[in-house]
């Protein structure tokens, strides 16, 4: 028997985006789809995702904690200054056609924008509240208040849905049915901490409030919640997996992860070849394909006129598509831009973040207008125009739990320059001698994270590139790479078949 499974996330591509976990939402339920899982997904009602959803059945009421039936202390009360009354409405994505419920709650969901940050780039002062709410329906559904439809599984993404696996764990005592439940970390370093005053308001009972529970220094974690009551954790590549149960990447959770490594499984992200494929990408045609590179040269040369940038197809394009903050190693790339320029190279650079990555990355484009483009926020469409056309992607990354980046940059020829770590070291292989003779190539390597050793590998890319067939011969290759989503949902499966009690496998 193939599962029911209840899919619950914050965000999914194209209805809502901040990074890489709208992408995963977008391509991995309909993979498990074609393997025969029945899924359906839970999201906040956002606004743009109210937008893009076909809504259709009646309206579901949501309880709140400590109402008739359910245990006492348990579950979100309903807050007035909000006039919280949340209800569900069932419905189907409308361009892809996929089930979902959506969860609203007045005055917590009804915003634009990021649905994280507020606009000063704060968190939002009700966070907790709202991903409280997505974490309770998701255990209410999944203990049956939907009796037409009941899941085998939960399947939570990042710390949003946390709590959901400490509110199944108390619901489950006195509930008929009791799903499985797997936790997926997409980033181990966004944890949703908060303050411990916030526990009768989130209905967090003492006998969660513990060392071995949710208590994270004194405070809430509803990453701790997920990582310890979960029956299996998923994250999003073999190396990243094994990373985080040590100190340097555990984030002060190494501790649990180590308890829970027998649950602990890497499973590493695929490409939607519907969205990103070079031959039928509506953005970046002509398309082009490993034996057939002329649309490749005509997207570098789009870009460079798009972006200002001095024209030449000799000229080595490096490209950064990202959130500009440190832990993606962009500190280090002002530094290296002199002699970046100075060897006949180009940067082109699209995302936003750290105020001062972004102002010497500024004084960069200022410094060398025809080499050096800037565009600050994010653009998906510019996206694919910056990975068809440019010869190089940057991932100098201190930590990269999987990264869909570099994927990308694969795909489209465009060929990786990454930090050994996470999934940046299961998917990208140097340029080195050895790698090169066998065959195995397929972009460029460093291992410390200091701006000396970025500056080797950005040398090595220059190297490679004046020996032309040897660089078209590592283009073939990283284009011939598949990292699909039905592998990824392949091993989803055997997960959710490893929780799921011995009776319902059958």
């Amino acid at each position: 028997m193939t599962p029911k499974v209840l899919y619950v996330c914050s965000e999914v591509f194209p209805l809502l985006k901040t990074g890489g976990l709208a992408d995963v939402s977008a391509a991995l339920p309909p993979a498990l789809v074609a393997l025969g899982v029945d899924v359906r997904l839970l999201l906040p009602a956002f606004p743009s995702v109210v937008a893009g959803v076909t809504l259709e059945g009646p309206t579901l009421q949501l309880p709140a904690g400590g109402s008739p039936g359910l245990p006492a202390g348990v579950g979100p009360q309903a807050h007035s200054a909000h006039g919280l009354a949340p209800w569900l409405r069932e419905g189907r994505i409308t361009d892809s056609d996929m089930p979902v419920w959506l969860l609203h709650a007045p005055g917590l969901y009804e915003r634009a924008g990021n649905p994280y940050l507020d606009g000063s780039g704060q968190p939002w002062p009700d966070s907790a509240e709202q991903f409280a709410w997505l974490g309770w329906a998701a255990a209410l559904l999944g203990t049956g208040l939907n009796a037409s439809w009941i899941p085998d599984v939960v399947h939570g993404h990042d710390w949003h849905t946390g709590l959901a696996f400490a509110y199944l764990r108390e619901l489950a005592h006195g509930a008929d049915h009791r799903p499985a439940t797997v936790f997926t970390v997409h980033n181990l370093a966004y944890q949703g901490v908060f303050d411990a005053q916030l526990r009768d308001l989130l209905g967090l009972p003492d006998g969660l409030f513990h060392l071995q529970g949710l208590e994270f220094h004194g405070q809430i974690s509803f990453m701790k919640a997920g990582l310890k009551y979960s029956d299996a954790i998923t994250t999003v590549s073999p190396t990243y997996a094994r990373e985080i149960t040590g100190a340097e990447q555990g984030c002060g959770l190494d501790g649990v992860l180590r308890q829970r490594q027998a649950h602990l499984h890497g499973i590493l992200n695929g490409v939607d070849d519907a969205v990103w494929n070079p031959q039928d990408d509506p953005l970046v045609q002509p398309g082009f394909d490993a034996d057939h590179r002329r649309g490749k040269a005509l997207a570098k040369a789009r870009l460079q006129q798009r972006l200002g940038l001095e024209p030449g197809a000799g000229k080595l394009l490096f490209a950064v598509v990202s959130r500009l903050i440190e832990q993606k190693g962009l500190h280090l790339l002002p530094g290296v831009v002199e002699e970046l320029v100075e060897r006949g190279g180009q940067l082109v650079v699209l995302g936003s973040g750290d105020a001062a990555i972004e102002q010497a990355l500024r004084e960069c484009a200022q410094r060398y207008p025809d080499q050096v483009a800037l565009t600050l926020g994010y653009d998906e469409p510019l996206a694919h125009h910056i990975i068809a056309g440019a010869d190089v992607i940057l991932l100098p990354s201190r930590f990269e739990p999987c990264g869909l980046t570099q994927l990308y940059g694969l795909r489209y020829g465009t060929l990786p320059l990454v930090r050994a770590v996470g999934g940046l070291a299961d998917t990208v292989v140097d340029c080195s001698l050895e790698n090169l003779a066998d065959g195995s190539a397929s972009g460029f390597v460093f291992q410390a994270f200091e701006e000396r050793e970025l500056r080797s590998a950005l040398r090595r890319a220059f190297a490679l590139r004046r020996r032309p067939a040897e660089w078209r011969a590592v283009q073939r290759h990283a284009m011939g790479l598949r990292f699909g989503w039905e592998r990824a949902a392949t091993e989803y499966l055997r997960v959710y078949a490893s929780v799921m009690p011995i009776e319902e496998r059958s």
